[in-house]
């Protein structure tokens, strides 16, 4: 995981959503709620692009919807390369998670950033290639890493 620090709001127990202006928040749709994440990516994981509920808020996709209103969506992917598979796949983590981390930087008051992206159907994954180059006489592998498809995210507003 990154160091990237994260801002999470307080919320109201009624589950109205931030109640102190801050903004920086990303949800998931589990079955019929909406639940806050906290961006869980592990280059070691069979899953490394992964989302952990965090627990700061919940409420129904119903709910949601009618509180709502979609305002842009974003595809986004990242690529690396490298001579160590490890140290490649990270790099391509790490630039996801940096995109994320500008769209955050954008969001307004009311705001949140939705994963949209569904396991099974559209879920990202990072996939891979090598080839043999020769370095200083040496057989060396060359990694090169990227993200397919697309990890899918719509940034959202209060209505």
């Amino acid at each position: 995981m990154s160091s990237r620090r994260r801002s999470w709001p307080s919320f109201s127990s009624t589950g109205d959503g931030p109640t102190d202006g801050l903004v920086i928040i990303i949800v998931r749709r589990y079955g019929t709620s909406i639940e806050s994440v906290e961006i869980a990516f592990d280059s070691n994981a069979l899953n490394e692009i992964a989302f952990r509920k965090s627990q700061a808020f919940s409420m129904s996709v119903d709910e949601f919807q009618a509180r709502y209103v979609p305002v842009q969506e974003y595809s986004l992917t990242s690529e690396a390369e490298g001579h160590v598979h490890g140290e490649t796949e990270r790099a391509l983590l790490d630039g996801l998670e940096t995109q994320i981390g500008e769209i955050e930087d954008v969001l307004g008051e009311g705001e949140v950033l939705t994963v949209e992206s569904r396991q099974g159907v559209d879920y990202p994954k990072t996939r891979g290639r090598q080839k043999n180059i020769v370095v200083e006489g040496e057989n060396r592998l060359y990694f090169y890493a990227y993200v397919d498809p697309p990890l899918r995210m719509v940034r959202y507003r209060k209505s």
